[in-house]
């Protein structure tokens, strides 16, 4: 076993705070061979998948990556960005100008520190990223997994993949994680916001819609908080907004595989809720900070049309907080409170050296008076 330095590390540069923020991941290109290496990564992560892996990977390697890879990848093709500045995947483009905005945001605020993005399941891999901020000497790092409930399917991923890509330095940083911030008061704020703008130009549903990403049901059996942070999240929205509880629909989406998962489902409930005589609707996903395949594709395009065909008349969906004023400010609370007692890395570097120096000044004196 090697334990090697990062290939740029030299002695003496002045230690750094580093923040990375790491989201889910997406293909590099709408293409068939892109998603057969992007779903290959993504379904074989055993916090995805639990099946036990010698039944697994078979299935996996010989029937879904020979199959899937050409239906998603027209699905990403309807919602990949081809036209203006911002080209690419959407969830790509939209964590890049978080990242972006966060670093001003904390510049703004007087601390130093490098904001970098990864992504779990393809490119920028967090092994890459990783070792380019330790290339500058970022010695202090807070890992922000872009999940504001936290699962096990999830977080816990991203926790694994950092700790395995350290596994080999030399000099480890100190590192923090977020957990969550399901019920962080700005980011239910960010939320509300969104809503509120968009009943301002959009008008008043009968039904608001919260469509959290799905987990299998023997998870939350297994003690994964997922399925009650998606709870909480939900009503500490509809608190703020004032929203009655009968007019409030938690569901959940985006199943694979034959067995349970976290009910209601949300195709099924919007398609209840049409025959039934709601006519007009509005669907948010508070999930997911960036909108992508599951959201634009899944929501905006299939949902809607099940929804539409079933009855309903108006189908509103409202879009994930992206690079929004409200959301970059809260993203930088949740950053600047787990950073606490890091400061602007220059201040505790000079209050270090001022310690040290103090430490040897007094074991100094306790020598010499020792001696005499």
């Amino acid at each position: 076993m090697k334990f090697n330095p990062p290939a740029g590390y030299k002695h003496g540069q002045a230690p750094r705070i580093g923040v990375l923020l790491v989201q889910l991941g997406t293909p590099d290109e709408p293409t068939a061979p892109a998603l057969r290496r992007y779903l290959a990564q993504f379904l074989s992560d055993p916090r995805v998948v639990e099946i036990p892996r010698l039944v697994w990977l078979p299935i996996l390697h010989g029937i879904i990556l020979n199959v899937r890879p050409a239906k998603s990848a027209r699905k990403y093709a309807s919602i990949w960005m081809n036209d203006g500045p911002d080209k690419g995947s959407p969830l790509r483009v939209y964590s890049e100008k978080q990242a972006k905005l966060l670093r001003g945001y904390l510049g703004d605020a007087g601390i130093d520190a490098e904001v970098a993005l990864a992504m779990r399941y393809g490119n920028p891999s967090v092994e890459s990223v990783l070792n380019s901020l330790l290339e500058k000497n970022v010695d202090r790092l807070l890992v922000v997994p872009m999940y504001p409930q936290y699962s096990a399917t999830t977080t816990a991923s991203v926790i694994d993949e950092v700790n395995r890509a350290l596994f080999k330095v030399r000099n480890m940083p100190e590192l923090r994680f977020v957990k969550h911030w399901h019920d962080n008061p700005a980011y239910i704020d960010a939320l509300v916001a969104s809503v509120r703008r968009h009943f301002e130009r959009e008008g008043v549903p009968e039904k608001l819609v919260m469509s959290f990403h799905g987990v299998p049901k023997r998870t939350l059996l297994l003690g994964d908080p997922y399925h009650c942070e998606c709870y909480k999240t939900a009503r500490l929205v509809a608190e703020r907004l004032g929203w009655p509880r009968d007019k409030l629909v938690v569901s959940f989406q985006s199943r694979f595989g034959k067995a349970e998962w976290l009910k209601p489902y949300t195709q099924e409930t919007l398609v209840e809720l049409a025959k039934s005589g709601t006519e007009h609707v509005a669907v948010m996903c508070p999930a997911f900070v960036s909108d992508c395949l599951e959201t634009l594709e899944e929501i905006n395009d299939e949902v809607r049309h099940e929804f539409l065909a079933a009855g309903g008349k108006r189908f509103d969906y409202i879009p994930c907080l992206n690079d929004s004023d409200p959301w970059i400010h809260a993203l930088t609370g949740i950053v600047r409170s787990h950073m606490q007692g890091w400061g602007d890395g220059k201040a505790d570097l000079a209050q270090l050296k001022t310690t040290a120096s103090e430490a040897q000044r007094v074991g100094a004196s306790n020598i010499s008076e020792k001696a005499a």
